[in-house]
């Protein structure tokens, strides 16, 4: 059987995927605006971009729904290995006790013993089976998570900015940013923002 590892990493992973790309979608917006004005230079010169920019790896680490959604997967994730684990002690004790059975000749004909091979198969049929239902389940189940931490974070971030008028809010994944002046982070006040309104039942 197949082991299933790193849902959350996955997840973690996906998450951070969605938001960059509607974060890249957002900037290229951006640059198109800017473009359709002439030139960067004279854009800038006749108002000057406010910038900031958020770290995803620090922002999915420390933001309560966040951690919580990771949490959820994790304790899935291990009863969904503790279900298929047990299911396959149990056939390979039957593959063990077929073998010994067939090895001294219990089986009084053939055709028997065809029956009982023909039974495990269709049990380790039946087990294959359940694993790739009970995954692809777990799949969906992340997809559908990361959708709604990633409206989640964007809702906050429309109301967020509505005060602080940012032209462009740059999200920070791994080294992806080449330079970044760190004046210009917001990482720390946006978690805090989004941790303010959480509650563990209600996500807004």
């Amino acid at each position: 059987m197949k082991r299933i590892n790193g849902f959350g990493i996955a997840f973690f992973a996906i998450a951070t995927m969605l938001f960059f790309t509607q974060c890249n979608k957002n900037q290229n917006t951006q640059a198109d605006a800017v473009a359709a004005n002439g030139n960067t230079t004279t854009a800038t010169a006749e108002k000057a971009l406010k910038i900031a920019f958020v770290d995803i790896d620090s922002l999915l680490s420390k933001y309560q729904f966040s951690i919580a959604l990771n949490k959820e997967m994790l304790r899935k994730e291990e009863n969904m290995r503790m279900t298929l684990n047990e299911k396959a002690k149990a056939l390979q004790a039957d593959y063990s006790d077929f073998e010994r059975k067939l090895q001294n000749n219990v089986y009084a004909t053939r055709e028997r013993a065809e029956e009982e091979q023909a039974r495990i198969l269709k049990k380790k049929e039946s087990l294959e089976k359940l694993e790739q239902r009970l995954i692809s389940e777990l799949t969906a189940e992340s997809q559908k998570n990361n959708v709604t931490l990633h409206d989640s974070i964007n809702s906050f971030l429309k109301a967020y900015n509505a005060e602080k008028k940012y032209d462009l809010i740059l999200s920070r994944v791994g080294d992806n940013l080449l330079y970044a002046n760190e004046a210009l982070d917001i990482t720390q006040e946006v978690i805090d923002g989004l941790n303010s309104r959480y509650t563990p039942s209600s996500e807004e």
